[in-house]
């Protein structure tokens, strides 16, 4: 419709730019990118100077994500009409979307001649800064940019034309940047610092951390004094007024005997005085309207310090045990109690974690009904105080030390205590959460322990109770988040998008969290789901790029030019997310794998994806790993926790996994170049013609993947274990353990093979044999690898239910693998074709029938015919796996155990249907491309 009308338009007034455009973006948004961009080129290359064609232009640029082709537009607009401060603004702006520094600095400099105006003077100043933080060159940053910077902010200052407190932050941040402490220190000071109040203590805290820069600890210690007189609730002060103390203690730092302690006022230099100092705080905060934090925290902090140094019987503050005991009467019934004691649990010794706990317990005002009945809340408050013993009970171990029998009695308790506990929630809307919803997670923590211990039925109960929970509590992302993760460990997908699409992940959760739904979706055999939620990962990346530049545009706009840097370093990391290059790899592979060769040429799909196996886009050295891999709570002790070393060894996994997956695509994408050339081959010809280097970057690629093969494995001798809610392992244990491995990397040396035939010619017997053992041996290791495909998905044992998610893992790989060969005897078809036909020609000419037919179309044939017959074998078995998944019966298993209610055994009977639905969706998605490559197998024939 607005492409017809800009034609009306156009009849008319053949020469109205603005219609020229508008038409363009119409055809830009109708998938016509081509004749868009020809059409605003021809509207370009006129430089238009009215602002309705400027405008619309940038607006098509930017959705044809060309920012460059904007700054072009205004250089000439701001050419014809060079005091027009629009256009002047609108230049800057287009330099700053393709971060360009130095045009930058010399457009804000024009325009503050034009208009001399603040802000524009800053804008270039800020330039300059911009230069100096993405100069390679450190030494060229602090000997040119940042001084320069430095002079021009100092001629403003000298004639006192600072107006904004945006200029003064930009005046502290280059001397910051310059390491000129003092003199940031005496602008924050001085007369200039007074503007510095859009932030509450923004003054303060600029003075904090150069004080700290320059080690000057008296003042450091008195400035944080000061201001907990003030609020005595700030814990950042504290820390810093520790640290102080304990700095001026080593250095032996004593007052002078007259003057001022420091620049900020008195100074307390030994351990008594902070003593009394957090006494006093305490007995102030008694006399307070509103109960304080701060300064019981405070207390104990100073005991864990002091008993670092080895020194604090000394000065009787008190027996931790105690203190944290005080604190739970006054602090028990807030949610944030938990996480407050959860830092200093370590001052208590082991042998006092029972009475410590007992003695918790015995101030909670809980009310049985009859005796030997569990005593409950009688409100929210009591309810709160229960529940934070329960989750310092977790903490402390005392769950874990215990038999199979408590535990399941302490399940059983904690799910009581959950249900009476929604009755204080009747009332909560759905957004909210239940107050008792800890208890129902902490039950499901238990049960997880004792599955990990062998108890299988222990799995099942987990999801039964967190879907109940998820009823009660539809908005609470804990259980969704756990189901994720325990429906995954099953093998089953399915419902998986539904519950993260339900957690509506934004912005950067994408990266965060992403990792959970991208790990599992395509290993499962749930390739529709796995290009959707490769598809949301990558349109976050994608827009990244975009949405970055809008902020620093705002940025400069509204003089927030500290946020500037941040914005900046903020779209490097997600530039070098390891996620990002997770999704980028596995969403290329799975596109080849879906399509090439079915809806398209391999070589066809490789082009549309602009896949060349020369280069590697992969920042491997700048790798960035953004999963938040503590977004599951979890209460146990440090032991047992995700430890600083399971971080790193997962990053390490991870990024070994990516780099055999990304050799893999690029191997694949190497393929259609090695094209069959029908003249004659000889060195010197193929040199020419550029396919012997390509051969040669195969064979580079291939050294490189055995290489990162063996890395892998040597990774996995360690036989780490992660906790459960911790980092998933990526699929490299069953990629190696099932045979995939060795598949794929003998496909890639049978192309070297191939290639040699092509070279040499049918003359060389040895490489018509090697070909020939090649075959043999991948047709027996791709059987192999289908052996460990056999068996039952899911099987009940005991009445219970028992999945086998690694057999749909490794039928992934087998489909993954049988693809690969596949695009790999379309190769040797492309090679062998022309030779058979050339004999035939031979034959025609000699009139021979019997001329000899070389070994290598025997060979060829007799393989290609075995995988079609182990295709179709493949097919046939997953055909028994949907029979037998579809007559499964699940309401026929005993759900005998006495530990589920009726209301559970609800629950429990939709959980195990949808593990089912999963399983019976997976194997028809894999049977359904299984189809597909067999079909591609029987046009196979030379």
């Amino acid at each position: 419709m607005a492409i017809q009308q800009a034609d009306k338009l156009l009849k008319k007034h053949k020469d109205l730019h603005c219609a020229k455009v508008l038409k363009a973006i119409g055809l830009q948004r109708t998938g016509k990118q081509d004749e868009a961009y020809a059409l605003a080129q021809e509207v370009a290359a006129l430089e238009p100077t009215d602002d309705n064609s400027l405008q619309a232009l940038t607006i098509l640029y930017r959705e044809m994500h060309r920012p460059e082709l904007v700054t072009k537009l205004y250089e000439a607009a701001v050419k014809k009409v060079p005091n027009s401060e629009e256009y002047h603004s609108h230049l800057f702006m287009a330099y700053a979307r393709v971060g360009e520094y130095k045009k930058m600095q010399q457009a804000g400099m024009a325009l503050y001649k034009i208009v001399p105006k603040n802000p524009y003077y800053f804008w270039s100043v800020m330039s300059l800064i911009m230069q100096s933080i993405s100069a390679q060159d450190e030494n060229l940053s602090k000997t040119m940019f940042l001084p320069l910077a430095e002079r021009m902010v100092e001629k403003m200052v000298k004639e006192d034309k600072i107006e904004a407190e945006a200029e003064v932050e930009l005046y502290y941040m280059i001397l910051e940047r310059l390491e000129k402490y003092k003199e940031a220190l005496d602008v924050v000071r001085g007369k200039l610092g007074e503007k510095l109040t859009s932030e509450l203590q923004s003054r303060e805290n600029k003075c904090m951390a150069m004080y700290k820069k320059l080690h000057r600890w008296p003042e450091c210690n008195a400035l944080a004094r000061r201001l907990l007189l003030k609020n005595s609730d700030d814990w950042q002060f504290y820390i810093t007024y520790f640290d102080s103390v304990f700095q001026l203690i080593d250095e032996s730092w004593t007052p002078p005997a007259e003057e001022e302690h420091s620049l900020e006022g008195e100074v307390h230099c030994s351990i008594e005085q902070a003593v009394s100092f957090i006494e006093e705080r305490i007995s102030e905060e008694s006399k307070s309207s509103r109960p304080l934090r701060g300064p019981y925290l405070a207390k104990l902090e100073l005991i864990r310090r002091l008993r670092r140094r080895g020194c604090n019987d000394e000065y009787k503050l008190g027996d931790p045990e105690e203190l944290m005991f005080q604190y739970f009467k006054k602090f028990g019934d807030k949610p944030c109690c938990f996480t407050d004691l959860k830092v200093f649990v370590d001052l208590l010794p082991p042998s006092q974690y029972t009475k410590f706990i007992r003695q918790l317990l015995d101030v909670i005002p809980l009310a049985a009904a009859a005796e030997n009945e569990v005593a409950l809340p009688g409100d929210i408050k009591a309810l709160q105080q229960h529940l934070c013993v329960v989750q310092l009970s977790r903490l402390l171990g005392i769950y874990h030390a215990m038999e199979k029998k408590q535990k399941l009695a302490v399940v059983r308790e904690l799910m009581l205590r959950y249900r009476h506990g929604l009755e204080f929630g009747k009332s909560c809307l759905k957004t909210e959460l239940q107050f008792s919803d800890y208890y129902c997670l902490l039950a499901v923590h238990l049960l997880l322990d004792l599955w990990l211990e062998g108890e299988e039925a222990a799995v099942w109960q987990c999801l039964t109770l967190l879907e109940e929970g998820l009823s009660h509590s539809p908005s609470n992302a804990q259980f969704k988040l756990l189901l994720i993760r325990i429906y995954c460990r099953l093998g089953a997908f399915e419902p998986v998008s539904e519950l993260y699409s339900s957690l509506d992940a934004k912005h950067i959760q994408h990266d965060t969290i992403g990792y959970l739904l991208t790990r599992y979706a395509g290993s499962l055999g749930h390739y529709a789901a796995a290009s959707q939620s490769c598809n949301f990962a990558l349109r976050f990346f994608h827009s990244n790029q975009k949405d970055t530049s809008e902020y620093i545009i705002q940025a400069y706009k509204y003089g927030a030019f500290e946020k500037i840097p941040e914005f900046i370093a903020f779209r490097n990391r997600l530039n070098s997310s390891l996620h990002f290059a997770q999704v980028r790899t596995e969403r290329m592979l799975l596109d080849l794998l879906l399509e090439a060769n079915i809806s398209t040429s391999l070589e066809e799909s490789i082009k549309s994806m602009s896949l060349s196996p020369e280069e590697d886009d992969i920042p491997w050295k700048d790798l960035r790993d953004n999963r938040d891999l503590t977004v599951l709570f979890s209460w146990d002790p440090k032991d047992r926790d995700i430890s600083e070393e399971h971080r790193k060894l997962s990053l390490e996994e991870e990024t070994l996994w990516l780099r055999i997956r990304s050799l893999t695509l690029r191997l694949v994408s190497g393929l259609p170049t090695l094209g069959h050339t029908i003249q004659p081959k000889n060195s010197e010809k193929t040199a020419e013609n550029g396919v012997s280097s390509k051969i040669d970057t195969i064979r580079a690629l291939l050294q490189q993947l055995e290489a990162a093969v063996d890395s892998g494995k040597k990774f996995l001798e360690q036989k780490i274990q992660y906790p459960v809610l911790g980092p998933p392992p990526t699929r490299m244990a069953g990629f190696f353990s099932n045979g995939s491995c060795q598949c794929q990397t003998s496909l890639f040396y049978l192309v070297s093979d191939i290639y040699e035939l092509d070279t040499n010619g049918l003359d060389s017997a040895e490489i018509q044999e090697r070909i020939g053992n090649s075959f043999k041996s991948l047709v027996e290791r791709l059987t192999d690898l289908f052996n460990k495909c056999k068996g039952d998905l899911i099987e009940v044992r005991d009445g219970t239910l028992k999945t086998h998610p690694n057999l749909l893992e490794n039928l992934v790989f087998f489909v993954e693998t049988i693809s690969i060969a596949l695009w790999v005897s379309s190769y040797c078809d492309s090679v062998l074709r022309p030779f058979k036909s050339n004999l035939q020609k031979k034959k025609k000419k000699k009139k021979e029938s019997s001329v000899a037919m070389p070994p290598v179309f025997t060979h060829f044939l007799d393989y290609v015919t075995e995988l079609q017959t182990l295709t179709s074998n493949v097919i046939d078995h997953i055909k028994g796996l949907e029979i037998i998944l579809t007559a499964l019966k699940l309401e026929e298993l005993s759900l005998k155990d006495t530990l589920l209610l009726q209301e559970e055994k609800k629950f429990t009977k939709t959980v195990q249907g949808k593990v089912q639905s999963s399983y019976h969706h997976s194997v028809q998605e894999i049977g359904e491309l299984l189809k597909k490559r067999l079909d591609t197998i029987k046009k196979l024939k030379i």
